[in-house]
């Protein structure tokens, strides 16, 4: 056997040359190698070690560059990126001049798609698929890694109401790990879970019902069973959804047991996972936290005030809230869109609403924050976290539009607190009653 696999694979036609047999030693090859590389440049750790096997599989199974595969946010694709042709730069990843922290279409033909914000895959692919109809190229494949968190997006659901009625050949593979960063919550995660446990009779199916070849749940750690599974469906015409268990931070025992903390641990050990403990003690305290805390402080004195964050309570520091008052503070999920008229439904019943969502993730609810906002002059208190540029993730997180895109708004108020104590103060003006909504 050889003693390093990896070490000759430079592309997916190097790895279809090996046997199936050995496909587990290059799994544990490339989690180390992963492990080695994050634990002295930091990076997205727990999300691509919980798919080693399924990018094994899936580069083993299908014919990429021509079959075309598209990464979901991307978080998870690591992997994908050593085995197509970046092993040996990899090391650059997410640094100046160096590989995307993300998948990038101008930086690699095996890249189908530019991700890094979720639930995009399933429309992507799908308008991949449909495109290779009418060209006549009926034997292309087209898939979809899709996580829990990002499948009960609305957008993910717009790309599977549309697919169920077409004979597109679409492959949509559910990584269900049950975390993005932050544990999944939803009506939807609970169905999975059901579905896991075996709790749910077969005809209960809410894919099958869309029309999809629904298959699965299946170990997805188990190669032998990924590849046969994934060889069956490339003959199966139509939508087609696998049903894939993961494990996030898998091979990693730490990052196996402390999922939120190793989705992007920093440096850390690669022997023993132990975190490198940073001195913070001479910095000042993050936006974030000082967000947080005083959301706390203000709701101690002030029932109304309400929190909400779409999935994002430990990046925003909602997290305080949410443990201190649970049933005034909401996190509901990758749902952009949904929190803003939900926070606008909440002002209208006179809560008083904090509304705390990235600058690029608020791009995403323009239409709401307009339409159900601001046209309505309701007072709701968008909080944008992560506004300018924010180095290694890269050009799809900087948050350099939100001034200008806010700034056309009428009837909307921008404050853009210069430090901790102007930005406790505006929260404190704001909570006491405005006439306007303000970000």
């Amino acid at each position: 056997m050889n003693c390093n696999l990896l070490a000759n694979i430079n592309n997916p036609i190097d790895l279809r040359k090996l046997p199936e047999n050995q496909l587990p030693q290059l799994a544990k090859e490339l989690r180390d190698f992963i492990i080695d590389i994050v634990s002295k440049k930091e990076g997205h750790l727990g999300a691509s070690l919980g798919v080693v096997e399924l990018t094994i599989a899936l580069h083993y199974v299908f014919n990429t560059p021509e079959d075309l595969l598209v990464w979901d946010v991307g978080h998870q694709a690591y992997g994908h990126k050593i085995l197509t042709e970046r092993q040996a730069v990899f090391h650059t990843n997410r640094e100046l001049n160096g590989i995307s922290g993300f998948p990038k279409r101008s930086e690699s033909p095996y890249d189908a798609f530019g991700v890094g914000h979720s639930s995009t895959s399933i429309s992507a692919a799908l308008g991949m698929a449909l495109a290779s109809q009418l060209k006549g190229e009926i034997n292309k494949q087209h898939i979809a890694v899709i996580g829990d968190a990002s499948i009960a997006s609305g957008m993910a659901f717009e790309g599977l109401n549309h697919a169920g009625v077409t004979d597109a050949n679409l492959l949509v593979i559910l990584n269900d790990n049950a975390i993005g960063i932050d544990p999944s919550i939803g009506a939807l995660k609970d169905y999975l879970t059901a579905v896991k446990e075996g709790k749910n009779p077969k005809q209960n199916n809410i894919i099958k019902s869309l029309n999809f070849d629904y298959s699965g749940p299946i170990d997805g750690h188990d190669l032998p069973k990924l590849i046969s599974e994934l060889e069956r469906l490339k003959l199966v015409k139509g939508p087609k959804f696998l049903h894939v268990i993961t494990t996030k931070g898998k091979g990693l025992q730490l990052a196996e047991e402390e999922q939120v903390k190793y989705h992007a641990p920093g440096k850390f050990d690669a022997e023993t996972g132990k975190i490198h403990p940073k001195d913070e003690s001479h910095l000042p305290p993050k936006f974030q936290d000082v967000f947080g805390h005083t959301l706390v402080e203000l709701a101690q004195k002030n029932e109304k005030i309400i929190g909400i964050t779409p999935a994002m309570p430990t990046g925003s520091s909602m997290k305080y809230m949410m443990e201190a008052f649970p049933k005034r503070a909401f996190d509901v999920g990758i749902a952009e869109q949904h929190a803003v008229t939900l926070a606008a439904g909440m002002a209208t019943q006179g809560m008083v609403v904090f509304c705390n969502i990235y600058s690029t993730f608020l791009q995403r609810a323009y239409d709401q924050v307009i339409h159900d906002v601001a046209l309505q002059n309701l007072p709701v208190i968008f909080c944008l976290d992560r506004a300018g540029l924010v180095g290694e993730d890269g050009a799809t997180h900087h948050g350099v539009f939100d001034i200008a895109y806010l700034n056309c708004i009428p009837n909307l108020i921008i404050a853009a607190p210069k430090d901790e104590e102007e930005l406790r103060n505006i929260m404190y003006t704001a909570s006491e009653g405005l006439n306007y909504p303000i970000a």
